[in-house]
């Protein structure tokens, strides 16, 4: 795949949409745009610096050296792994071979193996998430550092950013609002991004086919982030980050990685706390699915169980083509079953790795002393963005929608009606469209998981995101995705998601600053929203963000009554 230039372009800052909110006036960000006035000559000043003596850190592999962007010090796609190609294909990670010469910490890691044809094909889906992807190979395992100061003898907090996509696509930098240098300035903190395994080449199951050797085979994927952690518990110190104060937080299947993080040994102490956005899952996949898949696997490729070392030599190409037919026939086979949004290529509960599901039918006792804070999007689709006709589809319709497939998840069949009629009773002034995208939210999710943490003494502290965007004439919605800018105090460089200026500003001023806070302290509390308390089972109390955020409790108990079990 071609190198996409325009990453670099849009991170110095052409533009509005590249300056850092924490040193700029809104007055400044539009005055930059091209126009030029006696105030702003008087201000402006180089902000990018890169040469030999500029943001240059040791690591335990070798020196690096990045770029300062604004008063950020940017170390871009800095290995913390060896190539997993060849012979370390369905292998743990291993450590990344010591360089001598300095390592140029200045582009994006590659990104890891998944399907990259028709990536942009949806061209209002790439204008609105405003994909960033560069090249991709099994060379993956890379971080990217955003700090404000090096070896200053400082120790800030450290925010590690687990990307969405599931566990078979995305980026540490796919979305312009993962960028960490905002939260950065704003905060004092240090903040890494990671790139790590995916799909195939990181949840291929070959336990069962191949004996010891491939035992861990199928959470591979998951021990990248383990190895990624030990990074930055061995190296941080020298970017001004503290190791001893973490925040893991991710997003969509990046949620779902945190909640995995959480229930595995191997990164317990690695991370202090974590924050969950709309991938609040309690179990992981099923592992006798995960090992028959890795044998039809086999079986596809015609391979006895002595020749899994020709599944390591194909090109990753061509080991992923076959790896998805197998896994196409046995889903096809296995029909649609309770567990299918647990089956595919996911980390599984195997004993060793991940000794159980993380949060079911209680916490994992890996995650006693770490509090989190877990939020969702209050529509997470929103079916009409591009299509305005949606705008005036009936209940009816909608319960016809609803029975085969309702979000990321399978229908309700024939509890469809009774379900709908609930949430329409919830929220009598929703339009049906918007009932739609409310039934199919996972805010469900979202209380099991709190319901089942809240068992341990650590809090837990629930959000809903409830912010609408005024793009597509106001048919956005709180979509999936649009919470996480106003997090990383990004809401004018995720222009795509906001919009942009102050009304998105306002809201992620209080956002970015209670996240902060929970990253210092453990508790969002005196960091710009309301006070927040913390999550009860009796009152589900949650944070509902919105142009004037607000305490509730529960607000939509009773429409979730009618859903099956989590």
């Amino acid at each position: 795949m071609k190198t996409n230039r325009r990453i670099f372009v849009k991170t110095v800052g052409i533009g509005a949409t590249g300056l850092a909110l924490g040193s700029v006036s809104a007055k400044a960000a539009i005055s930059s745009t091209g126009s030029s006035n006696s105030e702003q000559e008087k201000t402006d000043s180089q902000v990018l610096f890169i040469g030999d003596a500029v943001a240059l850190a040791n690591t335990q592999y070798g020196k690096v050296k990045g770029y300062l962007l604004r008063g950020i010090n940017y170390f871009l796609g800095i290995p913390y792994g060896a190539d997993t190609s060849g012979a370390n294909r369905f292998m743990p990670p291993q450590k990344p071979k010591p360089w001598t010469d300095v390592f140029p910490a200045v582009w994006w890691g590659n990104s890891a193996p998944q399907i990259m044809e028709k990536r942009y094909a949806n061209a209002y889906g790439s204008f609105a998430d405003h994909w960033n992807y560069d090249d991709v190979s099994e060379d993956c395992l890379r971080l990217n550092v955003f700090t404000p100061a090096l070896n200053d003898g400082k120790k800030r907090p450290v925010m590690v950013w687990f990307h969405g996509g599931g566990f078979t696509n995305g980026n540490g930098i796919e979305q312009d609002g993962y960028n960490g240098e905002n939260l950065s300035r704003k905060g004092n903190i240090v903040f890494v991004s990671v790139n790590h395994r995916l799909g195939p080449m990181g949840f291929t199951n070959l336990a069962s086919a191949g004996g010891e050797k491939f035992a861990a085979s199928g959470n591979v994927g998951m021990l990248d982030l383990v190895a990624a952690l030990e990074w930055v518990r061995d190296n941080i110190t020298n970017f001004g980050g503290d190791p001893g104060n973490v925040t893991i937080m991710g997003q969509s299947g990046g949620g779902a990685k945190v909640t995995t993080v959480t229930a595995m040994p191997a990164a317990k102490g690695l991370f202090h706390k974590a924050v969950v956005l709309s991938g609040a899952t309690l179990r992981t996949g099923e592992k006798d699915y995960a090992e028959k898949l890795g044998e039809y696997i086999l079986k596809e490729a015609g391979l006895s169980k002595n020749e899994i070392a020709k599944l390591q030599e194909m090109p990753w190409m061509e080991y992923y083509v076959l790896a998805n037919k197998a896994a196409a026939k046995l889903a096809a086979e296995s029909g649609p079953g309770s567990g299918m949004m647990r089956r595919g290529f996911n980390p599984c509960a195997d004993g060793v790795v991940i000794p159980r599901d993380p949060y079911y039918p209680d916490p994992t006792p890996v995650a006693a002393g770490v509090p989190m804070i877990i939020c969702s999007t209050m529509n997470e689709m929103a079916p009409s963005r591009t299509s305005a006709e949606l705008e005036k589809v009936t209940i009816d319709k909608v319960k016809e929608n609803l029975k085969e497939r309702a979000g990321f998840g399978a229908g309700f069949g024939d509890k469809t009606g009774e379900i709908v009629d609930a949430y329409v009773k919830a929220f009598p002034g929703k339009k049906p469209v918007e009932i739609w995208s409310l039934v199919s939210a996972n805010r469900q999710g979202v209380v099991a998981l709190a319901d089942s943490k809240s068992k341990q003494q650590p809090p837990v502290y629930v959000a809903w995101f409830c912010w609408q965007p005024p793009l597509f004439d106001n048919r956005m919605r709180a979509f999936h995705c649009s919470d996480i800018c106003h997090w990383f105090y990004n809401t004018d460089l995720m222009l795509t998601h906001t919009g942009g200026g102050i009304r998105p500003r306002k809201l992620s001023e209080k956002m970015s600053g209670s996240l902060l806070q929970f990253m210092k302290t453990g508790n969002p509390d005196k960091g710009g929203l309301p006070a927040w308390p913390r999550y009860t089972s009796q009152k589900g109390e949650v944070m509902v963000l919105d142009d004037v955020p607000e305490v509730k409790n529960d607000p939509d108990r009773e429409a979730r009554k009618a859903l099956p079990s989590a």
